[in-house]
């Protein structure tokens, strides 16, 4: 990026226009919201919820269940 020169503040507002756009209120809250929800998710049954529903899904074929379920659970294991 380019140094701004001192007479040039129509480049700096578009700067301060930008930033404000950037860092507007709601778009700042939600970006919070998000990070909130995810670290409260972390190590939570409800994250590994989908990967055990799909191994038990998995295990209801005959031959090869068991052996694909195998890796799900693991999975579902290290999320818990």
């Amino acid at each position: 990026m380019r140094p701004m020169a001192a007479g040039n503040s129509s480049s700096r507002a578009g700067v301060l226009s930008r930033m404000n756009q950037i860092l507007h209120p709601r778009r700042l809250r939600g970006a919070v919201l998000v990070l909130v929800m995810a670290a409260g998710l972390s190590g939570c049954g409800a994250a590994a919820f989908p990967v055990r529903t799909t191994s038990a899904a998995v295990k209801i074929v005959p031959v090869a269940g068991d052996v694909v379920a195998a890796p799900l659970d693991w999975t579902a294991n290290t999320i818990d």
